[in-house]
């Protein structure tokens, strides 16, 4: 029995001899995980400093390009409320007769359907210059109405103060406006759409060059608008605002300087 309980305590001791050892490296992993997670909280304030910078780099590349090469702004257009002028025409008409006129002016017919739009063409949006615009409800009808009048109609008379050609060239800058903000913020399109006029196994490109047909424009627009879109929402653009065919409106909205999120 003396010499069992010797061997015991000979035992005990290598164990306790051994959990000092292990003690000490418990200790020494411990001191090494509390480096390492030092490095790292360093690793990420860092990290979060240079996104901060690459932001703030990106945002004033977009407030630059924007406002000297790809330059928007609001037009305002000429019309008159059509309650307004019937009330000058006829002092008697009735409050309901100027409501109905009134609720008929936030109406567009756009693409077959009649569909609600507060600004109703009272307002367009122009890029590059006043000239260029777009009609702010989304109704590009223009163009391809032109394109099937001047398959039946020839003349050099169709070819001037078109709004066809300014609706195609805003287009074409709004392509090439998107195609730049995806490479300057480093997001992915979702749609292809080529902004050179190059030849493609489908022809030109979209929006210039020879003209589109109807299916192919408004194929076309839907790519910029849903390009458009996947922009506003990586960028936290608020949601309220965007209107899914308003194309230059929501490109504004994007590169606003009110944008607290743009360069993220």
């Amino acid at each position: 029995d003396t010499e069992g309980l010797l061997r015991i305590k000979e035992e005990n001791q290598k164990h306790y001899r051994r959990a000092q050892r292990h003690q000490e490296k418990k200790e020494k992993i411990q001191r090494h995980n509390r480096k390492l997670g030092d490095l790292v909280e360093k690793k990420t304030y860092d990290l979060k400093t240079q996104y901060e910078h690459l932001a703030n780099l990106r945002r004033a590349h977009i407030l630059e390009l924007t406002s000297v090469i790809f330059p928007m702004e609001e037009v305002k257009t000429s019309m008159r409320d059509p309650a307004d002028v019937s009330s000058e025409s006829d002092n008697a008409m009735t409050s309901s007769t100027v409501s109905k006129l009134a609720e008929a002016r936030r109406t567009t017919y756009l693409s077959g359907r009649w569909v609600c739009d507060d600004h109703n063409g009272d307002t367009s949006i122009s890029i590059t210059g006043p000239w260029i615009i777009l009609p702010n409800n989304g109704d590009y009808s223009a163009y391809y109405n032109w394109v099937e009048e001047k398959k039946t109609t020839q003349g050099p008379d169709m070819e001037h103060n078109n709004p066809a050609h300014t609706i195609s060239a805003a287009l074409c800058y709004a392509t090439q406006l998107v195609n730049t903000l995806s490479l300057i913020l480093d997001v992915n399109l979702p749609k292809k759409l080529c902004n050179r006029q190059v030849k493609t196994q489908q022809g030109n490109h979209e929006f210039c060059g020879e003209n589109l047909s109807r299916h192919r424009f408004t194929r076309a627009v839907k790519k910029l608008n849903a390009n458009i879109l996947h922009l506003c929402f990586s960028q936290h653009v608020n949601l309220d605002l965007l209107h899914p065919l308003h194309t230059l409106r929501n490109l504004m909205y994007l590169v606003s300087p009110d944008t607290e999120n743009l360069g993220r």
